[in-house]
């Protein structure tokens, strides 16, 4: 009977690989935080090895994400991940929103919640393990992005508008 559960285990993994999530890896640039924002070399190799695989369009690949089930679970982190901030599609949203993600990033870096553990966990990835001094270089680009927002737009247009409710039918 163990024989047979192990089998049975053993061929829905096999199965498993055969079944992969499309890969999030396009080229395209159009609404790239960087065509309307400055970002210095140096905040953009931090953003390239501690934010981009997640909060972009174009993750670069562990070897591991070619194991099942771990594409599903890195496909579930990377959607999650760009669902909050997608670098890739930034000027894309209301410029209230951009301001409002710019003060995510303050808050999430500030506080150690980004990158994720999980990112880091087990020596995976070390280069996202950031210094103090690489958190204070994005946490102070990203507070000078919003005082060039603050110079450049009418304070009412930088704050998120609250939500309606749906109306009644």
């Amino acid at each position: 009977m163990i024989l047979k559960i192990f089998l049975a285990l053993a061929a829905l993994l096999i199965l498993a690989q055969f079944i992969r999530p499309d890969r999030n890896e396009s080229d395209d640039r159009t609404y790239d935080i960087s065509t309307k924002y400055t970002v210095p070399d140096d905040v953009n190799h931090v953003l390239q090895v501690a934010c981009n695989d997640c909060h972009t369009n174009k993750t670069v690949y562990p070897w591991y994400y070619n194991v099942q089930p771990v594409a599903w679970w890195l496909d579930n982190h990377i959607t999650d991940g760009k669902r909050h901030l997608n670098f890739s599609e930034f000027t894309k949203r209301p410029i209230a929103v951009q301001n409002h993600k710019l003060e995510e990033i303050v808050e999430m870096v500030e506080e150690k919640e980004m990158p994720i553990k999980d990112y880091t966990y087990l020596g995976m990835h070390p280069d996202a393990n950031l210094t103090d001094a690489q958190r204070e270089l994005i946490i102070n680009w990203a507070k000078e992005q919003m005082a060039m927002l603050k110079a450049t737009y009418p304070a009412d247009s930088l704050k998120m508008k609250p939500r309606q409710p749906a109306p009644a039918s």
